[in-house]
C-alpha cells in the first residue's frame, strides 16, 4: 500500500519553473525578473566577512537587519518581520489569517504564488480581473470584500503584467477596506516604479494599522540567491504572528550581512532603476517597431500579446529558449497567449529582439 498524502498536495499548483539552472552558460536569462548586476563588492566582504561562523545559528530575531530597516524607513523595528524571501512572509501571512470559511481577495492575473495561499489554507479565493490597461480594478476589488474576507493582496507594480496604479489611488483603496481585513501591498519592484516616491506609501502605515508592505531584497538589490525579504507593518500584531507560526532561523547569517550592507548604497540602487528605465523604453520601441504593444511597464520587465496571426505561446517561448533567450510565457502566469520578460543588458535586450523577431518571422 502506498503512503497517502494530504488533499493539500493536490489543490496546489506548481510552482512555473524557468528551468535555467539546466541551461548552457550562454543563456540569456530574462524569465524571472533579476537583476543582472552581480552583488557589489562591499557586499561580497559583508558575506566573507561573517561565513566563517557558519557553524552558529543565525540570529533568530534578525535585530540588526531589522534596525537597519528602521533607519532606513522610520518605522519601529517592532513592525518590521523579516523572511526567507517575501515569498516566505507571503506564505505566513496567509497561515495566519486564512482558515476554511475566510476568503482573500486578489487581481488575476498576478503573482503566481497567490492561489498557494487558499490552496494551504483551505481558504476561498476571489480573483478578480484585471481592467483592459493590465491594472488593478480597486472598485471592483472593494466590492468582493465580505465580512468572510480576511486578507487583499494588491500587487503594485503588479507582476506578471509591470502595470502600477499611482498612490493616490491606492491610498483611497486603503481608506476604504474595513478594518478588519488585512492589506497586504505587494511591493516587490516598487524601487522601479517612478510614478511616485518608492517610499511615499511607508506613511500609510500609520494611519492603517490592516496595512502591511511585502518587499524584497531579490530585485532591485540583486540578492535573489540569498533569499531576504521584509514587511513594514501597520501593527506588531501581525510580526508576532508570522514570527510564531514559521521555522527558526529562517534567514541566514550571510543573507542577513549581506541586506544590511546593501541598505548602505542607496546611490546604486538609483543608478540600476536609471538603467531600468532606459531598458524600458528602449525595449517599448523596439516591440513596438515589430508591431507589438506592451503594457506601460513600471517594473523591471515587460508584458505583451503575441500577435494572434502568429505562432502559438508555446512555440515562441521555446523557439527563444533554441536561440539562447529564457523567458516566461504567459500561460503560467495567468494569461495564455502573452510573454514576461525581464529587462536585461542593452547586449541582453538586442538578443532578445533579434530572436523574437527571427521566431515571429519578421
Amino acid at each position: 500500500m502506498a503512503i497517502e498524502f494530504s488533499k493539500r498536495v493536490e489543490r496546489t499548483p506548481a510552482y512555473p519553473m524557468s528551468g535555467a539552472q539546466a541551461l548552457p552558460e550562454d543563456i540569456v536569462l530574462m524569465a524571472s525578473n533579476e537583476v543582472p548586476d552581480a552583488p557589489l563588492p562591499q557586499v561580497l566582504r559583508a558575506i566573507e566577512g561573517v561565513i566563517g561562523n557558519a557553524n552558529r545559528y543565525p540570529d533568530p530575531t534578525n535585530t540588526k537587519l531589522r534596525r537597519a530597516l528602521s533607519d532606513r524607513f522610520d518605522v519601529p523595528a517592532a513592525r518590521i518581520a523579516i523572511g526567507a524571501g517575501s515569498c516566505d512572509l507571503l506564505m505566513a501571512a496567509g497561515d495566519v489569517l486564512l482558515e476554511p470559511g475566510a476568503e482573500v481577495v486578489y487581481a488575476w492575473p498576478a503573482f503566481s504564488v497567490y492561489p498557494y495561499l487558499e490552496a494551504a489554507t483551505g481558504a476561498t479565493g476571489i480573483r478578480v480581473p484585471l481592467n483592459d490597461a493590465h491594472e488593478h480594478d480597486l472598485d471592483a476589488m472593494l466590492k468582493e470584500i465580505t465580512v468572510a474576507t480576511r486578507l487583499v493582496i494588491v500587487c503594485n507594480p503588479n507582476n506578471p503584467t509591470s502595470t502600477a496604479l499611482p498612490l493616490d489611488e491606492i491610498t483611497r483603496f486603503v481608506e476604504a477596506v474595513p478594518r478588519h481585513v488585512c492589506i497586504l501591498l505587494d511591493e516587490a519592484y516598487c524601487e522601479f516604479n517612478t510614478l511616485d516616491d518608492p517610499d511615499a506609501s511607508v506613511d500609510l502605515l500609520k494611519r492603517h494599522p490592516n496595512l502591511v508592505l511585502l518587499r524584497t531584497f531579490s530585485k532591485v538589490y540583486g540578492l535573489c540567491g540569498l533569499r531576504v525579504g521584509y514587511a513594514l507593518c501597520g501593527d506588531p500584531r501581525f510580526v508576532e504572528a508570522v514570527d510564531r507560526i514559521r521555522q527558526p532561523f529562517f534567514c541566514s547569517i550571510p543573507a542577513q550581512a549581506a541586506a544590511i550592507e546593501a541598505l548602505k548604497h542607496q546611490d546604486v540602487i538609483a543608478e540600476r532603476v536609471e538603467r531600468t528605465v532606459v531598458a524600458r523604453v528602449e525595449m517599448e520601441s523596439a516591440l513596438n517597431d515589430l508591431g507589438l504593444e506592451p503594457a506601460a511597464s513600471q517594473a523591471n520587465f515587460c508584458w505583451f500579446a503575441l500577435p494572434e496571426d502568429g505562432p502559438e505561446e508555446a512555440d515562441v517561448v521555446k523557439g527563444l529558449a533554441e536561440r539562447g533567450v529564457l523567458i516566461r510565457g504567459g500561460t503560467g502566469q495567468g494569461r495564455a497567449g502573452y510573454l514576461r520578460v525581464t529587462y536585461g543588458t542593452p547586449r541582453d535586450n538586442d538578443r532578445f529582439i533579434a530572436a523574437l523577431a527571427d521566431v515571429l518571422g519578421r
